[in-house]
């Protein structure tokens, strides 16, 4: 039996991108876990201010980039999530922005990055 999904389900799916401490980056996955997301890519980043500016004001250029897929319903309650997170955890300040994906190949790929179950086989 065919893999099909119904098309009132099909839901377009966002890219959020989040920067936050390094130190910080596995709270921030597990916020998102929350919100039952199924991919998450963590790579390392680093500010662009000079070295005299950073021991000057003592700034960590350490940074996590945290790519997640989302379904577009849940990019609002996350990213309020996010926000709250950023003004009231300790060391947990970031920046996050979400933007559209244009297009997904495969109904088994839409299916896990959109954590749709329906129209899995059992």
């Amino acid at each position: 039996m065919a893999n099909t999904i119904n098309e009132a389900a099909i839901k377009k799916l966002k890219l959020i991108i989040t920067v936050v401490d390094r130190a910080k980056a596995e709270f921030y996955v597990d916020v998102f876990s929350q919100f039952e997301v199924n991919f998450h890519m963590v790579t390392g980043g680093k500010g662009t201010a000079n070295s005299d500016i950073v021991d000057m004001l003592g700034l960590n250029i350490n940074k996590a980039v945290i790519l997640s897929v989302v379904r577009e319903d849940l990019v609002d309650p996350i990213m309020k999530c996010l926000d709250t997170k950023f003004k009231t955890v300790r060391n947990g300040k970031g920046i996050a922005v979400a933007v559209p994906l244009s297009g997904v190949i495969g109904i088994n790929m839409y299916q896990f990055l959109s954590n749709n179950k329906q129209g899995r086989e059992e």
